[in-house]
């Protein structure tokens, strides 16, 4: 049962990893030659560049995903928080299974909702970010501590 559900995990990860391909896909030929490709957490553009610094996401979400999925199946080469032993092997490796999916999907809203609004924004000066970008930002950094302890309490 547990397989299943990361190999149901691990497609969903991919799907969207796949959905930011075919929105910037989708949307690359309407971007005008200049785009914002950086945002300060206010949401502003502090950088600009050409066109083909759309396909930094999808690319880095693509290599990502590959990262994150070779991690979970091996688990064993990993670097955890506490000394795996033969009595907190298995509580360990699925914290962390269970963790890097879960973040994967953290960093992808993230980066739709980048890509998202730097399309937006390259047409609309005034557009705002679907989700505020502290929002985001904040929510993978307590992510990471909340696992954590955990990590901790299953030592």
């Amino acid at each position: 049962m547990e397989n299943t559900l990361f190999i149901i995990f691990d497609v969903l990860n991919f799907g969207w990893v796949a959905f930011l391909w075919w929105f910037t896909l989708k949307n690359y030929n309407t971007l005008p030659e200049k785009i914002p490709v950086h945002f300060d957490l206010d949401g502003k553009p502090d950088r600009f560049g050409g066109k083909i610094y759309a396909y930094l996401m999808p690319v880095l979400a693509m290599l990502m995903f590959v990262l994150f999925v070779y991690i979970t199946r091996h688990p064993e080469g990993a670097n955890f928080p506490v000394e795996i032993t033969e009595q907190n092997k298995g509580a360990q490796y699925l914290i962390m299974k269970v963790f890097l999916r879960v973040l994967f999907i953290l960093i992808m809203v993230l980066f739709i909702n980048n890509q998202d609004y730097m399309f937006r924004y390259s047409f609309d000066e005034s557009a705002k970010p679907r989700i505020p970008m502290i929002t985001i930002i904040l929510s993978v950094i307590g992510f990471v501590p909340a696992m954590l302890l955990i990590t901790h309490f299953f030592k």
